[in-house]
Formats: C-alpha cells, sequence, structure tokens
C-alpha cells in the first residue's frame, strides 16, 4: 500500500502547486493585465498554426474608457447581478443542468442551444486558465478559479478583464477590438444600440462574424439585441449594500 500513498501524496502535490500558480497568476492581475488568455491562445494557433502573421485582433482598453452602454449591455446579456452576487449562481447552476438532462438525449447538433449557467465570473475562469471541454473536473477547477478571482480581485477589475479578453468573433478578443472590428469605432463612444448589437453577440460571437459558423449556434440576434436594449436601463454597475446596512 505504500505505493497508492506515495501516489496519492503526488497527485495532491500536483493539485496544490497547479491551484497556487492560479492563485499567482490571479494575484499579478490586480497590478498588471493579463497578455492572453487560454482560449486566446488555443484560438491564435488554431487560426495560425506556424504562420508568421496571424488574423489575431486584440488591445486593451481601460475600464473607465468603455461605454456604460456596453457595460450594461453585457451585463444583460451575461450575468444581469454580476455586481451582487458572490461568483456563482447556483440557482442558475442548476436549472442549466436539469435543462441539459432534459434535452441530453438529442443528437450533438441538437445540443448546441442547450441552456448555461455560468456567471461572469465562470466563463472568466474558463477563458483565462481552462480548456473548452465538458467534464466534472474541468467544472469543478472552474468553480476553484471562480472563488480565486472573487476573493483576489475587485468586481469591477473582474468586469474589466472580462471585457477585454472575451471572444467577439473569430480572432477577435475584447471590446477593443470589437468596437473598430464591427464599427470602426472606439468602447468609450458606443451607443446604446451598438452596444445591444455587441452584447447579443457573446453566446455565439464566431456566428455574428462569419455566417459558415451559424450552423452550429441556435440563436437570433436582431430579438436578443432587442431584449438587452428593453433592459439596459434596470442594470446597476455598482455593488449594492446588503439588505438592512447603511
Amino acid at each position: 500500500m505504500r505505493w497508492l500513498s506515495y501516489f496519492v501524496k503526488c497527485i495532491l502535490c500536483g493539485f496544490i502547486a497547479m491551484q497556487s500558480y492560479f492563485a499567482l497568476q490571479i494575484g499579478l492581475w490586480s497590478t498588471f493585465n493579463p497578455s492572453s488568455t487560454a482560449f486566446q491562445r488555443a484560438e491564435h494557433w488554431r487560426l495560425c498554426s506556424w504562420h508568421w502573421s496571424c488574423p489575431i485582433e486584440s488591445y486593451w482598453v481601460p475600464y473607465d474608457s468603455i461605454s456604460a452602454n456596453l457595460k450594461r449591455a453585457v451585463l444583460v446579456s451575461e450575468d444581469d447581478i454580476f455586481f451582487q452576487h458572490k461568483g456563482v449562481r447556483v440557482e442558475d447552476m442548476q436549472k442549466a443542468w436539469e435543462k441539459n438532462q432534459q434535452y441530453g438525449h438529442l443528437d450533438n447538433k441538437s445540443k448546441v442551444a442547450l441552456r448555461g449557467g455560468s456567471t461572469i465570473t465562470q466563463q472568466l475562469a474558463k477563458n483565462l486558465f481552462l480548456s473548452s471541454e465538458q467534464n466534472y473536473f474541468r467544472k469543478g477547477q472552474e468553480l476553484v478559479i471562480t472563488g480565486l478571482l472573487e476573493l483576489t480581485l475587485p468586481k469591477k477589475r473582474l468586469f474589466e478583464i472580462y471585457l477585454n479578453s472575451v471572444e467577439w468573433g473569430e480572432g477577435i478578443f475584447g471590446v477593443g477590438a470589437a468596437a473598430q472590428h464591427y464599427f470602426v469605432s472606439t468602447p468609450a463612444v458606443l451607443d446604446r444600440e451598438q452596444a445591444a448589437a455587441l452584447a447579443s453577440a457573446l453566446p455565439a460571437p464566431k456566428c455574428f462574424d462569419k455566417v459558415q459558423y451559424c450552423r452550429k449556434a441556435n440563436i437570433h440576434f436582431p430579438t436578443r439585441q432587442e431584449f438587452i436594449l428593453e433592459n439596459m436601463d434596470r442594470i446597476s454597475l455598482a455593488i449594492l449594500p446588503k439588505s438592512g446596512s447603511r
């Protein structure tokens, strides 16, 4: 049994070392901006391989230089109570699991329409560090990283990193590249309609950008854009005080 004990210790040490690496990286991002994410690097390899030139668009835009219209639109689209929760919306995850179980018998083409339950922090955890594989280990690791992100970085910083790293089309990452690509503009001056259009793209950004990707998407962008426009004004961009606090 000694070999089994040694094996378990090695696994445990490896797990602790991995979490320490994640914690160190996240701590550095309180001061420094991430140069790239795991998802960006995977897309860079898929699109560019060994080529010197590469159609990857991305540049950093400070939080205060991003239109409030876009911030509110993204929150409506992806996580409307982001500034109020602690990183995970358990009820939404449960609903997503039940919905996916209900349609679990469908073929792979149909499954792309299944409902997700991830918060912005969970999406950020996945994009920053993890692969797109769907399994219980990856989901568990995502939750651990989500906790580290929420404990280490303020909500405003988390949202800033998300807006600058999320995919907005094939090879298009972050709000700076998205505003330039779709509207030849900057994030600071996006109006309500432009902001709603960009936010509507987030569930299926490649389809929004190029029609050949729409075979794997099940989304009607104009309807989603209309929903976002109708709900933008109810979104808060600040952490609300707890009930009963002054």
